[in-house]
């Protein structure tokens, strides 16, 4: 799905355009779970002000951060009913409606940060946008991202079966909590405001997490080692509910799907600046740093293509496009 804004040039133009917009002013609402001083609210704030400014104040954007509005599960129902407005979503949370989503998890999918970014600009991952207004009720954008996934633990962890039967935070859907059942752990989903306490006092012994995360939040303040495995990607999209989006006129769906789809690729550019001076930082905090790649995890990563392989077409499709991006 591709987007354009419509030319509008001269006097007349501009009175059109802005009869258009004023006709159908809105106050948008927008939710997300992070919390505002993370990547994506920010960018759901500048897209919001930069809507405010195209539309010529006709639209304005309100910022839900922190699962003000519920979690993601709820706030992907209250787009469904045309509830809420928009979202910016994890792609997670979409994979439980639209299983072939869950292939972006695919463990050891990309190679780094950089790779993750180049994959999700591919004509291969936009074409799965596509299947979102008939199987899941909303409207996608495009794709953002967050940082590649690492485990930061209590105790020790010299090997994957450090934390067989270990309680390791996840984020509640499929994809993840095979891969983890697969390593023989166990997976335990939990909201993001929640993890900082849980793993305190030791609910939780461990989480999987990205580097802005555990960084900016501090995560690694109750625990004892960072692993820096850099096993899944964690995409990002852009939603707009399917009810709504039938209510806008022409003009405005192209001027929200361009901005929106802006903002959200925006992310990409900010993780692949901002993933290494992260990591480096938690290094730094003196806890026990290690760096491992695909064979820490044993068998554990093919279990998981066994297992999606079934679940998600696309996983071949995407495959391929991987492989095509890498360097």
């Amino acid at each position: 799905m591709t987007f354009s804004i419509r030319a509008l040039s001269g006097a007349a133009g501009i009175a059109m355009a802005f009869s258009v917009t004023a006709a159908g002013a809105e106050d948008f609402r927008l939710g997300l779970i992070t919390p505002p001083p993370h990547i994506w609210t920010k960018a759901a704030e500048a897209f919001g002000a930069e809507l405010a400014e195209q539309s010529g104040g006709a639209h304005s954007l309100t910022v839900f951060p922190a699962q003000q509005l519920g979690n993601e599960a709820e706030m992907l129902q209250q787009l469904q009913t045309g509830a809420l407005d928009m979202a910016f979503m994890t792609v997670a949370e979409v994979s439980n409606r639209a299983p072939d989503f869950g292939a972006f998890y695919a463990p050891f999918l990309v190679n780094d940060i950089d790779h993750a970014g180049r994959l999700l600009r591919t004509d291969e991952a936009r074409t799965l946008l596509d299947q979102l207004p008939a199987t899941v009720g909303v409207v996608g954008t495009g794709y953002g991202m967050a940082g590649l996934r690492q485990i930061v633990a209590r105790g020790s962890v010299d090997s994957a079966a450090d934390l067989a039967g270990k309680k390791i935070r996840i984020t509640p859907f499929a994809p993840i909590l095979d891969f983890y059942n697969a390593l023989g752990a166990a997976p335990t989903p939990m909201p993001l405001p929640d993890v900082y306490d849980a793993l305190a006092n030791g609910q939780v012994d461990a989480i999987d997490m990205d580097a802005e995360l555990i960084w900016v939040l501090k995560y690694y303040e109750h625990a004892d080692t960072v692993v820096q495995t850099n096993h899944m990607m964690f995409p990002m999209v852009g939603l707009v509910s399917g009810k709504v989006w039938a209510g806008l006129s022409e003009e405005d769906r192209a001027m929200i799907g361009t901005l929106m789809a802006k903002h959200v690729d925006g992310t990409i550019d900010s993780y692949i600046a901002n993933e290494q001076p992260w990591l480096d930082e938690i290094k730094a905090t003196g806890k026990t740093y290690k760096v491992v790649d695909a064979g820490f995890f044993g068998d554990a990563v093919e279990k998981w293509n066994a297992i999606w392989a079934a679940k998600a077409p696309a996983l071949e499709s995407l495959r391929a496009a991987a492989k095509a991006t890498a360097e």
